[in-house]
Formats: structure tokens, C-alpha cells, sequence
């Protein structure tokens, strides 16, 4: 492959941007970017890069998380994004049991060993808690990991966008049975990143995929500027809170049975509401500036794959991020651009192979 192989990327998400973005640092030019934009999970999502205090036992999401967590600040530095897009002031845990908070704690530590992105860890009382996050009032103590960081995936889309000059083509295609898309002249290699939409993507190749849709909303509060180290809080039995530029972010909901539906629930925006003013009384006085919704993408086993399509050299794919998407999805993406590059690259610490839930 040449600078000028012809790429296309269906899906402008985190995935497929982040891949855009790593194929131009080994070199490619000739990239095209095909994104409809429906109910992105992304540009619906605030997202916590924070994996480390995870308890998952899927030890490949792990290490994608923790590779995820790893590549944020060379992007951000490299294409230079702002704390609109990106801020690492750190993420706060609480547990309400203090036999939990210690288990926490030790396997922060324990974990800190080997992965300098962590930085720091302490141990924080209820009080301490509510000093550094105006307005918020618990009563659980938290361990406070300084190098976790907040992502708004709206911002981040659009400065990495700018940052990339590729060609983006705002609407939706179709692949032709022998894996082209329709109305385009023929690409060397393509990218499916449709995320909760990819059975329906690889429908004309005649192939069937085992991820379905999970609808996300979240809600903001515009508030008073908030200090910009004000670090993330993730209260055991709430939804998490993140300051932004323009206030506060509380959410998201995990909703099973909505399919690709992205009406606003208010239902679900009342749930969020409760939750919020538990956490920062003063929001009750607060008006909503505006609710997100997104749909994300799931596998039966909760794990994100990605890959070579079986049957298919020249198309790779990627989907089931879930809701720690946008810690993950750089990892995805920097493996998928080194996958361009040695299609013999072994990934299977990563993930499972793509004949697992693409059939």
C-alpha cells in the first residue's frame, strides 16, 4: 500500500475518526469519511477515561481500556485539541462500604505499579470529596486517580475533524455483495465502523452480526464556570458527574429495550434529575440547557471486537464499544491502522476474532 491507497471509513465516530487519524500519521492521504450521523453514540456521549479501577474480569477490554487511556494525551497534544474536547483533572470513585473502598484502593495501588498513566492515588474523605467539586454534597469517601480525564464527544469530533482535513461525506451508504459501496468508485480498503448499525451495514454481503442497539441519554446542566481542575465523580449507586465548560453532566442511562429509538424519555431525564440533585442540591434551583441521546453497540458477551471481515481482504471492521466507547475506541483504531500496515499483526490480546460475532 501507497500514501495514495483509497480509503473509505463508513462511521465518523470515535472509531472511525480516531482511524482516520492514525492512518494519516503512518502516511495515508487519499481517506473518505462516510457519516449519516443518526444517533451517534459519540457525539451523544460525555465519556470518563478512567478504566483502571475496573473490576471487569474480560482482561482484553482491559488492556484496550488501558491502551485507550494511554493514547488520549499524544492526540490531544499532537492535534492540539482543547479542554473543550478533552481535560484530565482527574476522576473520583466513591464506595459506600468502607471494606469496598479499601479493596478499591488496594487494587489502585496495586495496579499503579505498572501503569505510570495513573499517576497519583488518594485516598479522600466525604468532606475532601465535596471541596473539590462546588456545590456537591455525599457522604461515601473516594479514592481520587489523578490521571483520569473527561472526553465531550461532540467537541472532540469536530476538533479532531479540523484538525484532520479529510473528506467527509455527510450520508448514508450501501455495500454492493462484493463489499464496494454503491455510487463510489471502487476503494482498496474500507472501514466499517457503523457501530450499533453494522448488521445492517454488512446485510448486502450477505453476513449477520451479533450486536444490538442501547440507547444512552444524558442531561446538562448550564451553570456558573466551575474551577477547570474540578475532577470527574463517579458516586456509587448514582449516575456519574462531570463538570464541563458550560456546566454540569450528569448520566448516562443504559437502556435495553429502545432499539434505535432516540426520542427523549422523560421518565428517564426525571431518573437523571433525582440523581443529579443527590449529588449537588443546588441543581434543583438549576434549569436543563438540554438532554443527549445516542445509541450505543453491544455484543452478547459485553466485549468490543474488531478486525479483518472473514471473506473479505480488503474490509475491516470494528463494533461493540458499549459505554466505555470512547475509552477504548482509540485503541480499536490505532490497532486497526497497524492491522493496514501487517495484516498479520497479532491482536488476539485485544479482542476475539471477528468469526465470534460476525457470521
Amino acid at each position: 500500500m501507497t500514501r495514495d491507497t483509497r480509503i473509505a471509513i463508513i462511521g465518523g465516530g470515535i472509531v472511525g475518526l480516531t482511524t482516520a487519524y492514525y492512518l494519516k500519521q503512518a502516511g495515508f492521504e487519499n481517506i473518505t469519511i462516510f457519516d449519516e450521523g443518526t444517533g451517534q453514540a459519540t457525539k451523544a456521549a460525555a465519556g470518563i477515561i478512567s478504566p483502571w479501577l475496573s473490576k471487569r474480569r474480560n482482561k482484553r477490554w482491559y488492556e484496550l481500556a488501558k491502551l485507550g487511556a494511554k493514547l488520549y494525551p499524544e492526540i490531544v497534544a499532537t492535534a492540539q485539541l482543547t479542554s473543550a474536547a478533552y481535560r484530565q483533572n482527574g476522576t473520583i470513585v466513591t464506595r459506600r462500604e468502607a471494606n469496598k473502598l479499601t479493596e478499591l484502593y488496594e487494587l489502585a495501588m496495586e495496579r499503579l505499579k505498572t501503569t505510570p498513566a495513573m499517576q497519583q492515588i488518594e485516598l479522600l474523605s466525604a468532606s475532601e470529596i465535596n471541596k473539590r467539586l462546588p456545590g456537591v454534597r455525599i457522604t461515601d469517601d473516594g479514592i481520587f486517580v489523578a490521571g483520569g480525564a473527561q472526553i465531550d464527544g461532540t467537541a472532540f469530533l469536530y476538533e479532531l475533524t479540523a484538525f484532520l482535513d479529510v473528506n467527509i461525506v455527510h450520508q448514508q451508504v450501501k455495500l454492493t455483495p462484493d463489499g464496494q459501496i454503491i455510487g463510489e468508485a471502487n476503494f482498496d480498503r474500507l472501514i466499517l465502523a457503523t457501530g450499533a448499525w453494522l448488521a445492517q451495514t454488512i446485510t448486502p454481503l450477505g453476513l449477520t452480526a451479533t450486536v444490538r442497539p442501547q440507547k444512552g441519554q444524558l442531561i446538562n446542566y448550564q451553570t456558573s464556570p466551575l474551577p477547570h481542575d474540578t475532577p470527574v465523580l463517579m458516586p456509587e449507586g448514582e449516575y456519574d458527574y462531570l463538570p464541563s465548560n458550560q456546566g454540569v453532566i450528569v448520566g448516562a442511562s443504559h437502556e435495553d429495550a429502545q432499539g434505535f429509538d432516540l426520542t427523549i424519555d422523560q421518565t428517564i431525564v426525571n431518573d437523571l434529575m433525582v440523581s443529579a440533585h443527590k449529588i449537588n442540591p443546588a441543581l434543583g434551583n438549576e434549569q436543563l440547557a438540554n438532554v443527549r441521546v445516542g445509541t450505543r453497540a453491544y455484543t452478547p458477551d459485553f466485549a468490543p471486537f474488531f478486525g479483518q471481515l472473514p471473506g473479505y481482504a480488503h474490509i475491516y471492521v470494528a463494533s461493540g464499544l458499549g459505554s466505555s466507547g470512547l475509552t477504548t475506541g482509540p485503541a480499536i483504531a490505532k490497532l486497526l491502522a497497524e492491522l493496514f500496515i501487517n495484516p498479520n499483526l497479532n491482536i488476539s490480546e485485544y479482542t476475539k476474532p471477528v468469526t465470534d460475532y460476525i457470521h
